[in-house]
């Protein structure tokens, strides 16, 4: 069973929000997972140019640490997103990571996958930002666990700290428990479905403009 986690701090594994999300990570050994770990800070994502060559052609031209992590991703049975809280929303450097995954979003690249998210703040607002990672979890494919988050002043604090450590523990003993016994979460597939059916009228649509994308819809037997 393998769980991939990417965090988009600048400060990597080092700062808040690696200390949660090691947490999780730690939870999820202890419940049998293998672990793989990228860091934007050291794999650094550039911006999404929107040339469409994914659609087309199912590889990005960017050279740079994208493709390394979404095939890591995509061959995952989980996947945790890590992130702060920067200006009510993930930083720069996952925002960049979450637009380069049009072609795998278009594809369902994460159907059958189960996910989770980690955010930190300075003074609050982690689960405006949790729910927004989550919400592109879903619509990639996953099936969610939600999120944990904690403030700096909550780590700072060793009771608060102790609290949100083992929140991010057991939501990654869940993730890896819910793989294995491939929990169904109905309250989601509405919502799930409903972005699958928008991206199988979209692909359909620009089936001559996007080949690559068409095609892998047919060889998944979703047409």
């Amino acid at each position: 069973m393998k769980l991939v986690a990417v965090i988009g701090s600048p400060n990597g594994m080092k700062g808040n929000t690696g200390k949660l999300l090691q947490a999780a990570l730690d939870g999820a050994k202890e419940a049998g997972a293998q672990v793989q770990v990228f860091s934007l800070a050291d794999k650094p994502v550039k911006p999404c140019r929107g040339c469409s060559v994914c659609h087309v052609k199912g590889k990005c031209p960017i050279k740079d640490g994208f493709a390394d992590i979404r095939d890591a991703m995509l061959t995952a049975d989980a996947v945790v997103l890590a992130s702060p809280n920067y200006i009510f929303s993930v930083s720069a450097q996952m925002k960049a990571l979450l637009d380069r995954c049009c072609g795998p979003l278009h594809c369902q690249g994460f159907v059958g996958k189960y996910g989770a998210a980690v955010v930190t703040a300075g003074g609050g607002g982690c689960e405006e930002v949790a729910q927004y990672i989550v919400r592109f979890l879903r619509a990639m494919g996953c099936r969610t666990l939600g999120g944990v988050g904690a403030t700096a002043r909550g780590l700072a604090d060793a009771g608060d700290r102790q609290r949100a450590l083992d929140a991010a523990a057991e939501i990654g003993r869940h993730l890896v428990n819910a793989v294995r016994t491939r929990e169904e979460f109905p309250e989601q597939a509405q919502d799930r479905e409903a972005f699958f059916a928008r991206m199988k009228d979209l692909v359909t649509a620009r089936r001559t403009e996007w080949p690559y994308e068409y095609e892998h819809w047919q060889k998944q037997g979703w047409l």
